[in-house]
């Protein structure tokens, strides 16, 4: 993808994501994000094929690219000044939560944010199974993997909701501590 393809792609994301701040995904038409990006009808079509195409690019972008570096602790964004990455993969996730790139706070907090946290649980259950089930588990070994990786993600998404309607109180490292007291007994 050259340098206007993804200049136009980003523009298409911001406006998509700004439309969702402000009303239901299932209200939002191709031809209001298309104005708001200042795009043409065929640009549009290009890049995406419908709506829920430019909803899947976008959670994949906002996701993967969050979960993809809290993975790889050596892609920090300049969030660690003092070069202290954290050990756990969910603090470093909750990092970049709070530094809200791409809006993606605004994303799991809007009316539609079923989509949303639905998307965010999805890729959040490969990264519980790689970083925590498949290396840790030592306990509860009788129980389903795949209930496990459901359980731990649902409380995670379910915690950064909480987390979010407390006006983000606690740091990621409090919030860190509190997430794994609670799940590192399943384990």
């Amino acid at each position: 993808m050259d340098r206007r393809q993804r200049k136009t792609r980003a523009a298409i994301f911001h406006a998509f994501s700004s439309l969702l701040a402000e009303e239901n995904y299932n209200r939002i038409t191709v031809q209001e994000i298309i104005d708001r990006a200042n795009i043409g009808r065929t640009t549009f079509y290009a890049h995406f094929e419908t709506k829920d195409d430019l909803l899947k690019a976008l959670c994949e972008e906002l996701f993967g690219h969050i979960l993809s570096s809290a993975r790889d602790c050596t892609h920090t964004h300049g969030l660690y000044s003092n070069n202290q990455v954290p050990e756990s993969v969910f603090c470093h996730l909750l990092q970049h939560l709070k530094e809200n790139e791409n809006n993606i706070l605004e994303l799991l907090s809007c009316e539609s944010n079923e989509i949303f946290l639905r998307y965010f649980k999805d890729n959040l259950n490969s990264l519980v199974q790689s970083q925590f089930v498949n290396q840790n588990r030592k306990a509860n070994t009788d129980i389903p993997q795949d209930f496990l990786i459901n359980h731990i993600s649902s409380s995670f998404v379910e915690m950064v909701l909480w987390w979010i309607k407390g006006r983000m109180k606690q740091t990621p490292v409090e919030l860190d501590r509190y997430f794994r007291a609670v799940i590192e007994p399943i384990l």
